[in-house]
C-alpha cells in the first residue's frame, strides 16, 4: 500500500502538512533536518506503531481479550510519552522564543488550547 493511500484510509482527507484547524504559525518549522527531529517522540511514535501492529494481529488471530487490551495500554502509554516529549519541545523552543518576542502572550494562549484540548 502506498503511503498516500495508507494516509487517506487512515486520516480522511489526507494530510496536507497542516492543521486546518489550528492558526498558521512558522515556530517550528526553522528545526528541519536530522538535528531538528525530535529523536525521543520519533522513537516512541515508532515503538507504538510497531505495538499497534502487534494488536491488529493478535484481533486478526484472536488472541485472548486480556492480552490484547495489555496491548492496546502499552500503546497508548508510547503515545502518551511522545506527546509529552512533543509537548516539552514546543516548550523549550518555539514558546520560549516567542516569550522572548512580542508573540509571548499568544503563544502562552496557543500553549493553554492545546493543553486543555490534549491534556497536559
Amino acid at each position: 500500500m502506498n503511503d498516500k493511500l495508507r494516509t487517506s484510509i487512515y486520516t480522511p482527507g489526507g494530510y496536507n502538512g497542516k492543521m486546518s484547524h489550528l492558526p498558521e504559525n512558522t515556530c517550528c518549522q526553522e528545526k528541519k533536518g536530522p538535528e531538528g527531529v525530535n529523536q525521543d517522540a520519533l522513537k516512541r511514535l515508532k515503538r507504538a506503531q510497531g505495538q499497534v501492529g502487534g494488536v491488529i494481529r493478535m484481533v486478526e488471530m484472536e488472541a485472548y481479550c486480556p492480552d490484547i487490551l495489555v496491548q492496546i495500554s502499552a500503546a497508548r502509554a508510547a503515545l502518551q510519552k511522545a506527546s509529552l516529549s512533543i509537548l516539552r519541545r514546543h516548550v523549550e523552543s518555539c514558546v520560549t522564543d516567542a516569550l522572548r518576542t512580542d508573540d509571548g502572550l499568544a503563544s502562552i494562549d496557543e500553549l493553554m488550547r492545546v493543553i486543555e484540548r490534549h491534556g497536559g
